[in-house]
């Protein structure tokens, strides 16, 4: 089941997408918080504008190094636990939405990544139990600034700037997460061309980890990391990422206005 978050001018709504991806049909409420009812009223993908099928209202989760080429790509070893950091839901935005270069940074790289959402709370849950609480999927572009990366440290600034976390186009339920191809393109060149098997640690395992350290709420977003191939965008260029059992997301980039 694909469920999509999107407006037609008024206030935002959810629907269900069809197989083809081109049908909506509206359903009442956040599918979330409450049991997926039809409207009955229908649309189709280009009437409308397509948003970030969730904003996380606790946190977003991410996982660096989680791929052994991106680590050596990168010139770092492979963790030997997850390695986790925070992303605040003011980075989030949906597709086609631009993703805008702040004059603070002059190096900003793009990250293709498969994004698991929480449907449930849990804590110190056990990989086993995982799939009784993850909600769906998405694609995650975790752009990164990667001056601010090297200078500060830590991560909050480099991948925390608004616009920095684009999620969509929308919410797939039905998933195996550890067989997914991950491809992105930067203005229609392929840069980057993963599989979700070479993760070092497995959503099971990623999803566990986090709630032994957070308590984990319904809308809460875990990226679980990036393939090798990641590389520098600029204003005026595209970048999309690909999985092919969910969708693509598409955003440009643009630089802040003076």
């Amino acid at each position: 089941m694909r469920i999509a978050r999107y407006t037609t001018g008024d206030d935002p709504v959810y629907g269900l997408v069809d197989g083809d991806g081109t049908k909506i049909a509206e359903v009442s409420g956040d599918p979330l918080y409450q049991r997926i009812e039809l409207t009955g009223r229908t649309t189709t993908v280009d009437e409308v504008r397509l948003l970030a099928p969730v904003i996380p209202r606790s946190k977003i989760i991410g996982i660096g190094r989680n791929y052994a080429d991106h680590a050596a790509e990168m010139g770092n070893e492979v963790p030997a636990e997850p390695m986790m950091f925070l992303v605040p839901n003011t980075a989030v935005v949906g597709p086609g939405d631009p993703v805008v270069i702040p004059p603070i940074t002059k190096e900003v790289s793009f990250e293709g990544e498969l994004a698991v959402i929480i449907g449930r709370m849990c804590k110190d849950i056990e990989p086993e139990e995982v799939k009784k609480v993850i909600f769906g999927y998405t694609i995650a572009n975790d752009v990164t600034a990667r001056d601010l990366q090297r200078g500060d440290g830590q991560w909050a600034r480099a991948k925390g700037l608004d616009t920095f976390c684009p999620l969509g186009p929308w919410i797939e339920t039905d998933l195996d997460p550890q067989s997914v191809d991950i491809v992105t393109t930067l203005d229609g060149e392929v840069a980057q061309d993963g599989h979700s098997s070479d993760m070092v640690h497995g959503v099971a395992e990623l999803v566990s980890y986090a709630s032994k350290a957070f308590t984990l709420l319904p809308g809460d977003v875990i990226l679980t990391g990036t393939p090798a191939g990641v590389g520098r965008v600029v204003a005026g260029q595209r970048v999309e990422v690909e999985i092919a059992q969910i969708g693509t997301l598409s955003n440009p980039f643009v630089a802040a206005e003076d």
